[in-house]
């Protein structure tokens, strides 16, 4: 059984609702927690208490997190659906745990030496902040999963831009996460975006007698509306499905380091085998250890999909 705290933005794109459930719903998975960051932390975790809510799951608890990044130096990305589709006005009174997020992270995973994984699927504030405060989270956690990043190695490369929005909106956390020293597993939108949902699959959700797929099936038609496509990426299911079958991605252990500037936008990874150091040895310690990253740059993209969709609608 794997112990995971999920941390998410949930909000805005649909797939942290989708990862939410996927948690909830997968039997190798023991969810600790659900903590949320990023701008309306009180909103993101009534979304989630309503899911959990709908998925029979309210064993599980809620935490609100860091609302700021971690300067107080960049705007919050905010599109205004954040909720429509799974909140009604009903649900402005619904309850969740009043422990600080940061407080939750630390205490569990302090109290369960190698046992805890987290995932972070949005901005990584909430853990930056655990890590400062505890610095010996990073030798005591059984690993980190996070959505973030890029290697710019896979076909699509040319294709991306620049940088990711969990990286991105939060680079100096980011930059603190990679450098703490934990044992990451990095799985970049150079890899997330290989795992498409479409029509087919939306309408399959939109089938289920299940009112939380159907929920999610409004959702995702939201998000397509906004971008004008016909497709979306499952970036933040996949990383929940690394924490009970990490074969499902491939890639090498590298150093990753966050490149940016103290303003909107810049955040980008920088992945390196340790014979091809990004900065030399004198000036950073960890270039001294073995890399602590494993850097995603294959998916079993097909078995993944058929995998979420059967656990969402088979049951």
């Amino acid at each position: 059984m794997e112990r995971i705290i999920l941390d998410t933005d949930i909000g805005t794109d649909v797939d942290d609702v989708m990862a939410v459930a996927l948690a909830a719903l997968s039997p190798e998975i023991q969810v600790e927690g659900i903590t949320t960051v990023y701008g309306d932390v009180d909103l993101r975790s009534r979304m989630v208490v309503k899911a959990l809510k709908m998925l029979g799951r309210e064993d599980i608890p809620v935490f609100a997190g860091v609302r700021d990044v971690l300067l107080k130096n960049r705007e919050i990305w905010w599109l205004g659906h954040e909720g429509e589709g799974l909140l009604t006005e009903e649900d402005s009174n619904l309850e969740y745990d009043r422990r600080h997020a940061v407080d939750f992270i630390i205490k569990t995973v302090m109290d369960n030496p190698g046992e805890i994984t987290l995932i972070a699927i949005g901005p990584f504030t909430n853990l930056a902040i655990a890590l400062a405060r505890e610095p010996k989270i990073a030798q005591t956690v059984k690993q980190i999963i996070v959505m973030g990043g890029s290697a710019r190695l896979g076909a699509n490369a040319m294709e991306l831009e620049p940088s990711d929005h969990n990286v991105s909106r939060d680079p100096e956390s980011a930059a603190l996460v990679f450098r703490s020293g934990a044992p990451i597993v990095m799985c970049g939108y150079d890899v997330t975006r290989q795992v498409l949902i479409r029509e087919e699959h939306i309408q399959r959700l939109e089938r289920s007698a299940d009112a939380l797929n159907q929920a999610m099936g409004k959702m995702i038609r939201i998000w397509l509306k906004y971008w004008k496509r016909d497709y979306t990426a499952m970036n933040d299911p996949l990383c929940v499905a690394l924490a009970y079958d990490p074969t499902l991605c491939g890639g090498p252990m590298m150093n990753v380091d966050v490149e940016y500037s103290h303003v909107h936008p810049s955040g980008r990874t920088v992945c390196t085998l340790p014979d091809t150091p990004w900065t030399p040895p004198e000036e950073r310690d960890i270039q001294k250890e073995a890399p602590r990253t494993k850097v995603c740059l294959t998916v079993d993209s097909q078995r993944f999909i058929d995998d979420l969709l059967d656990r969402l609608c088979n049951r």
